[in-house]
C-alpha cells in the first residue's frame, strides 16, 4: 500500500490526461487533412492542361467530351486560353478563353462560346462563372480546386427559362 493515496492518484490522473491529451495530437495530425491550397486560376490554367468530360443534354444520352487546352498570362495580367474541343458525335471545334481578376475574388473575362460577358467570383478554392450563350441560355460553372493542387472539377449548368437543359461534368488536368 502507498504512504500516501491522494497523492497517487494525482499522478495518476495526470498522468492519464497526458497520455489522453497525446493520443488526440497523434490521432490529430495522422487523420488530419492536407493544408489547403488557394486556386490561381491563372497558374493553374497557364501551360497545358486536358480535360475529360461527360456532358448530358435533357432528352438526350451523356456524351464525352475531351478538351486539349494551352493557356498563358498576357502583359496585363489576363488569362489567354486556347482550347481544341473534341465531342462524341461532332467536328472537333477550337474555343478560347479571356479572364482577368478586376477586384480581389472578381473575375471578368471572354469566351468564344459566349453571347456576352463572363463574370466570375472566387469563394474559397471555387471559381463561379455565369454567362450568356446562343439561344437565350445561361450557363453557370463551378471550378474546383482539388486538395492534390493539379486537377479541377468542373461543374457545368446549362438553363433556359430557369430550367436545366444541359449539365456537364469534368475533370481538368494540369500537365505542365
Amino acid at each position: 500500500m502507498l504512504a500516501n493515496p491522494c497523492r497517487y492518484n494525482v499522478v495518476r490522473t495526470r498522468a492519464g490526461a497526458l497520455l489522453s491529451l497525446g493520443l488526440l495530437c497523434v490521432s490529430t495530425s495522422i487523420g488530419a487533412a492536407p493544408p489547403a491550397r488557394k486556386f490561381d486560376p491563372a497558374a493553374f490554367f497557364a501551360g497545358r492542361t486536358v480535360g475529360d468530360a461527360r456532358l448530358k443534354v435533357m432528352m438526350s444520352r451523356a456524351k464525352a467530351i475531351h478538351v486539349d487546352s494551352t493557356g498563358r498570362v498576357e502583359a496585363d495580367g489576363a488569362l489567354a486560353v486556347s482550347q481544341v474541343v473534341a465531342e462524341e458525335g461532332k467536328p472537333v471545334k477550337n474555343r478560347s478563353w479571356r479572364i482577368r481578376m478586376v477586384a480581389p475574388g472578381r473575375y471578368e473575362g471572354t469566351l468564344s462560346d459566349a453571347s456576352g460577358p463572363v463574370k466570375g467570383v472566387m469563394t474559397d478554392n471555387v471559381l463561379n462563372l455565369r454567362f450568356a450563350m446562343k439561344g437565350g441560355l445561361q450557363a453557370e460553372q463551378k471550378l474546383t480546386l482539388r486538395p492534390d493542387g493539379l486537377s479541377v472539377h468542373n461543374a457545368m449548368t446549362i438553363r433556359k427559362f430557369g430550367m436545366t437543359v444541359a449539365t456537364l461534368e469534368e475533370t481538368i488536368r494540369k500537365l505542365d
